[in-house]
């Protein structure tokens, strides 16, 4: 019988060679996968401009960046596989022109802004990023740090009436109740002070028309002479003299956009609350009523927990 045929060791060229034909098999499906991410808004800066650098340094594998809305054709002459970000209510009204354009998402979207440009619907391949705190994170950051409160204060207006039986029905399961009081004129106090007074403790919703900055001295120094806290509605709030409030920054949506651009657009949620988020508070007003330091990590992370959706 013969001998097997010894086998040779393969020399370094052809282990070159075999690895080049690796790579070249993969770089057209490496390139088929890279996605075009255009961000728009109306106006430029360099604010915005080093978000798509970060958002890009997120993502080397794709083409990620921003083009000023008016440079921009009209949405459905943009190629089919260009994921949209918008930054802004222009860009959203741009968008809205052609319900044949790309995969969308919109960032930082208020509630009553998509209220007041949508109704109750969300058109076709369009994904809206709130920028509102979920209102059972906001309740529970209540129950957190004011155990003691049981019926939470609300004001509201028209414009975000919509939003009182979301809060009801986040209020109930945590054992809290919503005493909510129509505010349609702020320069007469009566509704404030009658909230105040059937009140434990007030939540601010986002509403421009109540929380903004010529109501921000009444509100915060009316709430604050009957020693009743007040939880958000945002950032600028906390740091003029609400207690606290849940809010996500810039990392935190870069995060986000990082995960839903990892996503077939067709898997994208219709409306979407930051899972990503931190909390502020204020120490001098915490101290004001008789409360311990907050440590903002932990209650972050406590409310992070307790969060029941996907």
């Amino acid at each position: 019988m013969l001998p097997w045929p010894s086998r040779k060791t393969p020399t370094l060229g052809r282990l070159l060679a075999g690895v080049c034909l690796v790579f070249a098999g993969w770089l057209p499906s490496l390139s088929a996968s890279a996605e075009d991410i255009l961000l728009t808004g109306a106006e430029d800066s360099t604010g915005i401009q080093a978000f798509a650098t970060a958002l890009g340094h997120l993502r080397p594998g794709d083409t990620v960046h921003f083009e000023p809305l008016a440079s921009l054709p009209a949405p459905s002459k943009l190629p089919g596989r260009t994921r949209l970000i918008l930054l802004d209510l222009p860009s959203l009204d741009w968008r809205l022109q052609d319900p044949q354009s790309p995969a969308t998402l919109v960032l930082r979207i208020s509630r009553l802004q998509a209220r007041q440009r949508l109704g109750a619907t969300t058109p076709a391949h369009l994904s809206l990023l709130w920028s509102d705190p979920p209102p059972d994170r906001q309740l529970r950051l209540v129950r957190l740090l004011l155990p003691q409160a049981k019926r939470v204060g609300v004001l509201y207006d028209n414009h975000s009436e919509f939003l009182l039986n979301e809060l009801r029905q986040a209020a109930q399961p945590l054992g809290l109740e919503i005493v909510a009081e129509h505010w349609d004129n702020t320069n007469d106090s009566r509704p404030l002070q009658t909230l105040l007074r059937n009140s434990d403790v007030l939540l601010g919703l986002d509403d421009p028309d109540l929380y903004n900055p010529k109501t921000a001295k009444n509100l915060l120094l009316s709430s604050y002479a009957r020693q009743t806290a007040l939880i958000g509605p945002n950032v600028g709030f906390v740091k003029a003299g609400s207690l606290a409030s849940s809010y996500s920054d810039q990392n935190d949506w870069l995060a986000i956009l990082n995960e839903l651009l990892d996503r077939p657009p067709a898997t994208w949620p219709r409306t979407h609350y930051a899972n990503r988020f931190k909390v502020l508070s204020n120490p001098q007003v915490a101290r004001s009523l008789g409360l311990e330091q907050i440590n903002e990590a932990f209650v972050a992370t406590q409310l992070a927990e307790g969060e029941s959706r996907p």
